[in-house]
């Protein structure tokens, strides 16, 4: 009996193992001839709403309201401690904070300017002082820029539970 739970737990840590390299590396996956790295949950990259479609989403909602969506755009920046958010481009000057559900995931730290499918939960809210300084740290800015942040803002944002990079 205690053979098979030492067995038991070998096997149990090797399997977890393995699943962080999975979520630490992606899986690679392709449609239409489109390579994509798959990050977080497992999505497809059917259905996914142009940048600038969604923009149209984000500009009818208010603070507080909340959609379903999966959407294709252009990646501006990306958190470089962790890789822990990452900023979109929605083509009409504004952009969407993406963070990832339950830090489950994270995205690599050099994919400005790469194309992503992110699927999850679109919502605008206002983001205090605080948390806007704290993005600004992450994202490296000056002092000069954060003391400069005075006010909470309204901001499009998105918890994605999945994300198909562009390879």
């Amino acid at each position: 009996m205690k053979n098979f739970w030492s067995i038991f737990l070998i096997a149990a840590l090797v399997f977890s193992c393995e699943s962080n390299k999975k979520q630490e590396e992606g899986i690679k996956v392709s449609k239409d001839d489109i390579a994509y790295t798959s990050i977080g949950k497992e999505i497809i990259a059917d259905d996914a709403l142009a940048a600038d479609r969604m923009a149209v989403h984000y500009n009818k909602m208010e603070v507080g309201d909340t959609i379903p969506a999966k959407m294709v755009a252009k990646v501006e920046e990306v958190c470089q401690t962790k890789g822990c958010w990452m900023k979109l481009d929605l083509e009409n000057g504004e952009e969407v904070m993406v963070r990832f559900k339950d830090y489950g995931f994270f995205m690599p730290k050099d994919i400005a300017g790469k194309e992503v499918i992110i699927n999850g939960i679109a919502f605008v809210n206002e983001m205090s002082v605080d948390e806007q300084r704290h993005y600004a740290e992450d994202a490296g800015d000056s002092e000069e820029a954060i003391a400069a942040i005075t006010e909470p803002k309204k901001t499009y944002s998105f918890e994605a539970d999945g994300v198909l990079l562009k390879d």
